[in-house]
């Protein structure tokens, strides 16, 4: 209870001098960081000559205090913790933790008002802004993490808000191979395959990995290449050293000024990009997508499905949202020849994440009927080689099936 007492009493000193020195803790850290010692430093000279309890633990009471005002308080520790992948709170009284995949209740027990702060707090550098007109918010944390916000009277009584986090795990695919997501030979296709330029949509489940896939895939691309990344919000974490990344904008209190992923991708087109990757597509935009692969730009994208099969499905009726014009004449035969690799992701109730299977698209279509050959699949137990000879990737953009023609195709009705 003295240490509840000397925590409240030090928080109250450190925000009368930030508000004194007119210091905004969440720009300028280290001067809040400094404010911290001074205010910890008087104390203690003040409970030398004073009926006032003392400091047990200067480095705890130190960094608590840092996380309350500059972080994001009683949340700080799970942001700090590498294994905590997403954070998620139903109430202010449950408050949940995705750790290494496995979801579990915390011990930690918020008050409405403290929900309220820390979300005013999370948004306040976003530039978005979260009342009644616009009960939804989807936002980025200064340092990277994602935050999505949903207030009644859409939710039934309490706050919703996920906060997930992107740890920079997988640069490459020797980190999959590593972690045991992708075999040896797989992974060396799927290099070559990205160094080719050949197109690869990425799909899976919520959490099954698709984020951390792409940026794996995207160290394969060479270094003099220009890339441009689209998404929502950004989460993708490239290293590559020409890159442009983009993120969309909601509209103002007038209704004004919002920029969407299809605009995005659109303009993406005239910064000359070598390379484009959507960080999704789930609307119109994936028109937009298969324009500008069929126009010669390589790219990536990910894609919600539960298989391969229904990511090529999802990817030729997505544009059929773009507007009443446009058909599924142009639209299957477009992703059929836009599409070359489809890897889809999987996850086990265990939190393990592996890649499912990894399809190849010859670019033929049968009326409806788009052509592919799983190349490898997961048996349960690891990722295997299909009977289907891989394709020649040197051959891949000449124009010749660089697949043989004795192989089986596995048809997909679209």
């Amino acid at each position: 209870m003295e240490d509840k007492k000397v925590a409240e009493q030090l928080e109250c000193d450190v925000r009368d001098l930030i508000r004194v020195r007119g210091i905004d803790p969440q720009r300028d850290p280290m001067k809040a960081h400094t404010l911290i010692g001074e205010a910890i430093s008087s104390y203690d000279i003040q409970s030398l000559h004073q009926d006032l309890p003392p400091i047990r633990d200067v480095e705890a009471i130190s960094k608590a205090l840092f996380d309350r005002i500059v972080g994001f308080g009683p949340l700080q520790p799970y942001l700090d913790d590498d294994t905590v992948e997403e954070i998620w709170l139903n109430s202010p009284s449950l408050v949940f933790v995705s750790r290494l995949g496995v979801a579990e209740l915390t011990n930690t027990i918020l008050t409405q008002e403290q929900v309220e702060d820390l979300v005013e707090r999370m948004l306040r550098t976003s530039g978005r802004r979260l009342d009644l007109s616009s009960p939804f918010v989807d936002a980025s944390l200064p340092t990277g993490e994602r935050l999505h916000v949903v207030i009644p009277d859409v939710t039934r009584k309490h706050w919703a808000i996920n906060i997930r986090k992107y740890i920079a795990r997988a640069h490459s695919t020797s980190d999959l191979v590593q972690r045991g997501s992708l075999t040896k030979d797989a992974a060396e296709f799927l290099n070559h395959a990205v160094e080719s330029g050949m197109n690869v949509l990425v799909s899976g489940a919520t959490n099954s990995g698709k984020t951390t896939m792409i940026n794996a895939l995207a160290g394969a691309i060479p270094s003099a290449e220009h890339v441009v990344t689209c998404e929502e919000v950004f989460e993708l974490n490239l290293l590559s050293r020409d890159i442009v990344a983009m993120q969309t904008r909601s509209a103002n209190l007038e209704g004004h000024g919002e920029v969407g992923l299809r605009r995005l991708v659109k303009e993406a087109l005239r910064m000359r990009p070598d390379r484009l990757i959507i960080g999704e597509v789930r609307g119109g935009e994936a028109l937009d997508l298969l324009i500008a692969l069929n126009s010669g730009i390589p790219g990536m994208a990910t894609i919600h499905a539960n298989s391969a099969r229904e990511a090529i499905t999802k990817i030729c009726t997505l544009p059929l949202l773009a507007g009443e014009n446009i058909t599924d004449r142009f639209v299957i035969p477009t992703a059929a020849n836009a599409i070359d690799v489809v890897v889809h992701l999987g996850h086990s109730r265990n939190g393990k994440r592996f890649t499912q299977e990894i399809v190849y698209l010859s670019g033929r279509v049968e009326g409806s009927i788009i052509e592919s050959s799983p190349l490898f699949v997961h048996d349960g137990h690891r990722l295997q080689r299909s009977t289907v000879p891989l394709p020649s990737l040197d051959r891949v953009h000449s124009g010749i099936n660089p697949l043989h023609e004795e192989r089986p195709w596995a048809q997909l009705q679209v």
